[in-house]
């Protein structure tokens, strides 16, 4: 393929594009492909996960972070060397409570699907991705603008195609391949929780790795690794610039760069759909493409 290649990301809240796939996003772009970002929601109903960070008047006004967050976004985006769009929905928030409350009015889960993919079919059609990536079924984590963005983007990706559908919103436009991240799969944690005892090191995740359920369907997932540890460092400075939801001495930075780089210095996805020949496993999310 002779012209540049384009890849779109497509994630719920400003921050998720610096926690899912920004080393491999950082390789990209010094490749020269050209990578955008499409968020879905503001992160306005986020909290402060951080406990160090402090901003003026945020007590007083809690209303602030969304703007917060915003400039928070357009620090990663220089960092990461993407383009990047809001596609103007209201975060959801996470219900808490038994039974959970219902989501708040007008917010992006409750949207209507065809309502809420058409700021992304418009989209797509402008920039003309060659690959897309999201969230698979259950949002990575059952957040419920993860899983609207999820659905979002599996239908955007036929529907993007369709002259009959949106015929306002552009051209149709076909992306070649659809991608799901894969961040936490037990393989991965296994290969960081040996490599941490091999260097005498207390694994952070060891409860979690101990309790892990491993079924077969998610083991058959990972279909495409790209080497990307030599990106790990943009990866942390771009989760470092939402300053509001990443804390500097939290579990993000709890495992040591020569540590994840010997066992596991990929970044990891599932290839859900395609038009073009490529076989599995990959190492490139545009193989079949170059």
């Amino acid at each position: 393929m002779a012209e540049q290649l384009r890849l779109m990301h497509v994630h719920a809240h400003p921050d998720d594009e610096s926690s899912k796939g920004a080393a491999s996003t950082a390789k990209f772009v010094a490749e020269g492909v050209d990578v955008h970002v499409a968020t879905c929601t503001g992160g306005e109903r986020g909290s402060i996960l951080n406990p160090g960070f402090n901003h003026p008047g945020i007590v007083d006004n809690p209303e602030l972070i969304g703007q917060i967050r915003r400039e928070e976004m357009d620090l990663a985006r220089e960092i990461l060397g993407i383009k990047q769009d809001w596609l103007g929905f209201i975060d959801s928030g996470w219900p808490e409570g038994d039974p959970k409350p219902p989501l708040p009015e007008g917010c992006f889960a409750v949207v209507p699907l065809e309502e809420a993919a058409e700021p992304l079919v418009r989209l797509i059609r402008s920039f003309k991705p060659h690959v897309l990536t999201t969230y698979d079924e259950n949002g990575g984590y059952p957040h419920p603008d993860h899983i609207k963005c999820h659905e979002i983007s599996v239908y955007a990706f036929d529907a993007a195609a369709d002259p009959d559908k949106y015929p306002d919103a552009g051209e149709p436009w076909r992306v070649s391949k659809l991608y799901y991240h894969l961040s936490w799969s037990y393989p991965r944690m296994k290969a960081i929780d040996d490599e941490m005892t091999k260097h005498g090191l207390e694994n952070p995740y060891a409860e979690r790795l101990k309790d892990w359920v491993v079924k077969d369907e998610d083991l058959k997932r990972l279909t495409t690794r790209v080497q990307c540890a030599e990106y790990f460092h943009v990866r942390d400075q771009a989760l470092l610039a939402h300053a509001t939801q990443i804390d500097p001495h939290g579990f993000w930075f709890a495992i040591p760069h020569e540590v994840q780089e010997a066992a596991w210095p990929t970044e990891d996805f599932q290839l859900v759909k395609s038009f073009v020949d490529s076989s599995i496993p990959e190492d490139d999310l545009f193989a079949g493409l170059r």
